[in-house]
């Protein structure tokens, strides 16, 4: 058995997949496999990618999810990585998390720097933590500037598959629906300071399209991921305040993209479904906080930015 299993999605990223796959090439350790998921490119791409010697899976279009999804069923490697292919890796990655798998983790978190168009880099000082359970570890990464995104991490492919986890498909933020729930479930998590993840900020990507119709689409979706991981974390015996906390402050957030008639309903849906009974006020801090948000998310958005 290999050690990590690499899923990378391919759509029309013909400026881009040479230098993420060039990024795994280059790494200084060896024992990997590499799983393209081709899903329905119409230019150059995957010409690019039989450049290398990797495997390549073609399907027709079907978006991020279902991508990621038939790589992780094609997966025969210990442990499952996701690298998104407008990005790329720093040469050291697996060497780092290699070393770092003696206890087994269920998931490892590694560190990431931005990179914008001109190649300015952002980096993020984040203090790593050694294995932690779910629980404890999940309220340490919300400290984090990335939480929930699915290449921030590698993870046990046995305990993906123990646990069934699968991006939803056909949706937006689904990394939120899912990545979250699969910290807290986990019995060990640690987190590395290597930082080894390139996160391009590419013009035109899926996160930065504006159009408003998409982005009732997004605030849909994010609402529904957020119902979905409450009714999962109330099937266990955790304690999820901190989890439901986090994902209730993500609900409410999200709905200030919408505008007017919008907006107020989902409102109505905040206190329908009790989204702010979930919000921790165990602080001042978090009380006043907690009281802003109830009388307008908007006015505490634009308190935070």
């Amino acid at each position: 058995m290999v050690k990590f299993s690499i899923i990378i999605p391919v759509y029309n990223v013909e400026n881009y997949i040479d230098r993420c796959l060039k990024s795994v090439s280059e790494q200084t350790y060896k024992d990997y496999e590499v799983i393209i998921i081709n899903d329905g490119s119409t230019d150059k791409s995957i010409d690019i990618a039989k450049k290398y010697p990797y495997k390549i899976i073609s399907q027709k279009n079907q978006g991020l999810s279902a991508a990621r999804n038939r790589g992780i069923k094609e997966a025969k490697g210990e442990y499952l990585l996701f690298l998104d292919s407008d990005d790329y890796w720093e040469k050291d990655l697996l060497k780092e998390l290699a070393k770092n798998l003696k206890d087994s983790p269920d998931v490892v978190r590694f560190q990431i720097q931005t990179v914008d168009n001109n190649y300015n880099v952002i980096k993020y000082e984040e203090k790593p933590f050694t294995t932690k359970s779910g629980k404890d570890a999940f309220s340490l990464i919300t400290k984090y500037h990335f939480v929930e995104t699915a290449w921030c991490y590698s993870y046990k492919r046995s305990y993906f598959s123990e646990e069934n986890f699968k991006f939803k498909e056909k949706t937006f933020h689904e990394d939120f629906g899912l990545i979250p729930l699969v910290i807290m479930k986990a019995n060990r998590v640690k987190s590395i300071s290597y930082v080894g993840y390139d996160y391009y900020q590419r013009t035109g990507s899926i996160m930065n399209i504006t159009d408003y119709e998409k982005t009732k689409k997004k605030v849909k979706d994010l609402y529904s991921h957020y119902l979905f991981l409450i009714e999962e974390i109330d099937k266990t015996k955790i304690d999820s305040k901190i989890f439901k906390s986090f994902i209730a402050n993500s609900a409410i957030l999200k709905i200030c993209e919408l505008k007017g008639k919008d907006y107020k309903e989902y409102k109505r849906k905040l206190k329908k479904d009790k989204v702010y009974d979930n919000i921790l006020t165990d602080t001042f801090s978090r009380k006043v906080k907690f009281r802003i948000l109830k009388v307008s998310p908007k006015i505490y958005h634009k308190l935070v930015k």
